[in-house]
């Protein structure tokens, strides 16, 4: 049986081990932001309350978090965060290219550098150097983000996609349909763009940046 503290005080090292405050956290996972506020914690009468069980699935799918890491905090087993490992990395500009993904988007073939990223848990994770102004004030140019292609896609979710002639962007999933993806700029001054499912080669969220 765990306890309240238990479950709250998991749920707040998920959170500082992947950046984030508990609000932020809790905004992320599609959440209210205060969802997760300590004043939240206990109702009117001072009785716990607890977080769901789909919140909690949500929680550790934005963190992309595993849930073996979650048990572990649950039953005290805090442990080391996770440790650094080398992920593949390329350049935004050159990801257009032919010859570094697959189909389904995964990263493959040759030229790719390795760079080390903390509290990234998924096997098949990589990294893009922005280039450009283009995605600015979200990314700047240096900025590193983390894609995961295995991830679930929400409405609002940051995103990279390739289209079919070979353009890679970074963007915000604002609307998705069997035959369109609507896709927001981080640039206000940048309309959104729609584009037809058939011009889409992938669509990876992104979980991670180097701001």
């Amino acid at each position: 049986m765990f306890t309240h503290k238990q479950v709250w005080s998991a749920i707040d090292t998920i959170a500082e081990r992947y950046g984030f405050s508990a609000s932020g956290l809790a905004k992320k996972a599609g959440l209210d932001p205060t969802s997760f506020n300590p004043s939240k914690r206990f109702g009117p009468d001072d009785r716990p309350r607890w977080p769901t069980m789909e919140s909690i699935n949500r929680v550790l799918d934005a963190a992309g978090a595993p849930v073996e890491e979650f048990a572990e905090l649950l039953i005290g087993r805090k442990g080391q965060a996770p440790r650094r490992r080398q992920i593949p990395l390329l350049g935004l500009a050159r990801a257009g290219k032919g010859g570094y993904f697959d189909d389904s988007g995964f990263p493959s073939g040759n030229g790719w550098e390795e760079i080390d990223v903390p509290g990234v848990s998924d096997l098949n994770a990589y990294a893009l150097e922005i280039t450009g102004d283009s995605m600015q004030p979200v990314y700047r140019e240096g900025d590193t983000i983390v894609v995961s292609p295995s991830a679930t896609i929400r409405k609002g979710d940051r995103v990279v996609v390739k289209t079919s002639d070979g353009q890679v962007m970074a963007k915000v999933m604002q609307r998705q349909t069997a035959k369109t993806v609507e896709l927001a700029s981080f640039n206000p001054d940048h309309p959104v763009r729609t584009l037809d499912t058939k011009d889409l080669d992938w669509m990876a969220r992104i979980i991670w940046a180097s701001q």
